[in-house]
């Protein structure tokens, strides 16, 4: 962590913030979603530094340079689009294929063989900061991660309706896009509320192990718009982050891997949520 920490800064101290988040797709059916924040890295060994308005630059790295932003941030949503399209090509291919969507249905083993894929790729690019930031590495765990989450999210994907799936699907990217546009353009600095999310992310992980035990279409609805709700607030700080300018906090340039990953599992979050939204008001 020491050597993540001097890579990225020139000799200051900065207080320590809670948890970056990170998390994954909630297992199927009844399962409580989960946010391992706790495997990822501080905002400083993630690259975060406190914006500096005197200097116009993010203390630690220069981050003031036009192009050196528009390339980060093109870099970012580039990943960001692979990822989404291979992830709904999964799904998409599970929902009109009826001998696959039964193979997926059917085959436990190959969704357990994708779970501790996905989770040990997780924990590489999330506690493994020489990893994540050198090519081919950080390409070859998101790439790892991104099929194996894919593979999870069409598991769950199967369990409904097709119609149900894209009314999901279109309800989700609008909302992802009008959140990424307020992020872009608010005045609001939402780079400070990263201790408090981890902490709702905590509080709500507890919420989804007590639900197990009372399920019902209520508990269901609280749980998944509480989920929904989180995981849009996320989606803006992950974004603002990302944008760094202003903003008290923003991600160095090197860290393109983590902030695609991160946006990626809010886009997901929210759809897996919303997926069993409308499920559950469709009975």
């Amino acid at each position: 962590m020491q050597g993540d920490q001097q890579q990225f800064f020139s000799g200051q101290s900065y207080p320590q913030q809670p948890g970056y988040n990170v998390g994954f797709a909630p297992q199927p059916a009844v399962a409580p979603g989960f946010h391992p924040s706790a495997f990822a890295p501080s905002p400083e060994a993630a690259g975060y530094a406190p914006y500096d308005a005197e200097s116009t630059t993010a203390k630690g790295f220069d981050f003031s340079d036009q192009s050196i932003r528009r390339g980060f941030i093109k870099k970012v949503y580039s990943i960001l689009t692979v990822q989404l399209a291979i992830t709904f090509t999964f799904v998409t291919v599970v929902m009109l294929h009826k001998p696959t969507r039964r193979v997926v249905q059917e085959s436990v083993p190959l969704f357990w063989i994708a779970f501790i894929v996905m989770f040990v790729a997780l924990i590489g690019i999330s506690c493994c900061g020489e990893m994540r930031r050198k090519a081919p590495m950080n390409f070859i765990l998101l790439g790892l991660f991104t099929l194996a989450e894919s593979f999870l999210v069409a598991v769950v994907s199967a369990q409904y309706d097709a119609d149900v799936v894209m009314i999901a699907l279109g309800i989700t990217a609008v909302i992802c896009l009008g959140l990424t546009l307020f992020a872009f353009q608010t005045k609001y600095d939402f780079t400070m509320m990263g201790g408090f999310l981890f902490c709702v992310v905590l509080v709500f992980f507890m919420f989804g192990l007590i639900a197990i035990f009372f399920e019902g279409t209520v508990i269901t609805l609280i749980y998944s718009a509480l989920g929904a709700l989180i995981f849009s607030m996320y989606l803006v700080y992950d974004t603002q982050i990302m944008l760094g300018g202003e903003h008290k906090y923003s991600i160095s340039p090197e860290e393109y891997v983590f902030a695609a990953l991160s946006l990626y599992l809010d886009v997901i979050n929210i759809f897996l949520h919303i997926l069993r939204i409308v499920a559950v008001s469709r009975r």
